[in-house]
């Protein structure tokens, strides 16, 4: 059995050092291939373009993958996971993929993510680490500049979820596996107590807490957790869920369909809509075959999105006949929704 590619989130509000601490990796790969998937936006977030150029033989081009369409909790089925099926999918995959989450990302849901079926056989969450700016911590606050947390959050109209900031941070000390406490270099002894006292006093579990300065930390201490969150889902509290909004890891399943060649898709196409309206389907995938065309048709649904579109040549040795992935809810009517797709 092929090993799971290990992924490691990191979290935490905006100015905390979660870019730092991610370049210090990058700069420390020692050859080992990684893939970087950032959530952070708006003017304080993750410079692209930067990471891009900045000469880190771990950090090529195609190794770096921007989610800005909102807070990645959100977007999950939207961006997140199609993101890491692209990784996976890949002809030289990552060996650690290390995901930077937007500040206001609740940690607990993405962690879940790696359990759809799509994803929860070759990839585990290796860890999740919450970076937290000392000095604020030392003052009592959760972030340098709560005010730009508070207009970040303003800004992304994709947010849905409204937890008070305070709340949020201890969502992501619950979640964490490790606590980096950085900026330590700007805190005497007392204030560095300080903030580690009130780091434990917010979290809802006991969590290793390290001290860094410019987010320097040596991977193989970040690297290699082999916490497996996505199984740990208890032990890892939140207020989201405290207010009625849980899920467990298996209110997922998913199963195949195949289709015959079709004379043309938009009829097809249209079942599919009607059929994602009326149950609870989260993601269609596949692809179908058209009469007359020698290229095979993409079918990608999320929600009430459909997308569309011909990516390749049938291959020679293949059966030109369709095949769809549908995903959803525990509980789906499989035999009502093969009927409605294939009419």
């Amino acid at each position: 059995m092929t090993a799971k590619i290990p992924a490691t989130v990191i979290t935490g509000f905006l100015g905390a050092g979660k870019t730092t601490v991610i370049q210090h990796l990058l700069r420390h790969a020692n050859g080992r291939r990684l893939a970087l998937v950032i959530n952070e936006f708006g003017e304080i977030g993750v410079d692209g373009d930067l990471l891009r150029s900045c000469g880190i033989p771990a950090c090529k081009e195609g190794d770096i993958v921007e989610l800005a369409n909102g807070c990645i909790c959100c977007t999950v089925a939207d961006d997140f996971l199609p993101t890491i099926e692209k990784l996976l999918n890949r002809p030289d995959p990552p060996e650690h993929i290390i995901i930077e989450t937007s500040g206001l990302a609740l940690p607990k849901p993405l962690v879940k993510a790696f359990n759809w079926p799509e994803v929860r056989t070759r990839v585990t969450v290796d860890g999740v680490i919450a970076v937290v700016d000392g000095p604020a911590a030392a003052a009592g606050l959760f972030a340098a500049d709560p005010r730009a947390v508070a207009a970040q959050r303003a800004a992304d109209p994709s947010l849905d979820h409204n937890s008070p900031l305070e709340e949020l941070f201890g969502d992501q000390l619950g979640c964490a596996d490790l606590v980096l406490l950085n900026k330590v270099d700007q805190l005497d002894a007392a204030a560095r107590a300080g903030a580690e006292a009130a780091i434990q006093a917010g979290s809802p579990r006991r969590v290793k807490l390290v001290p860094t300065s410019f987010g320097a930390i040596d991977p193989t201490v970040l690297l290699g957790l082999q916490a497996a969150a996505e199984d740990d889902l208890a032990a890892r509290p939140s207020h989201h869920e405290a207010e009625g909004e849980n899920h467990n890891h298996d209110d997922f399943e998913s199963f195949p369909l195949r289709l015959d060649s079709l004379a043309s898709p938009q009829a097809l196409l249209e079942r599919l809509s009607l059929a994602i309206e009326r149950h609870d389907i989260l993601r269609v995938k596949g692809f179908l075959a058209v009469a007359g065309k020698d290229m095979r048709l993409v079918v990608q649904a999320v929600g009430t999105r459909l997308q569309h579109y011909y990516d390749r040549a049938w291959r020679a040795d293949e059966a030109r006949t369709g095949s769809l992935v549908v995903i959803g809810l525990k509980g789906l009517d499989r035999a009502a929704i093969t009927q409605a797709i294939a009419g």
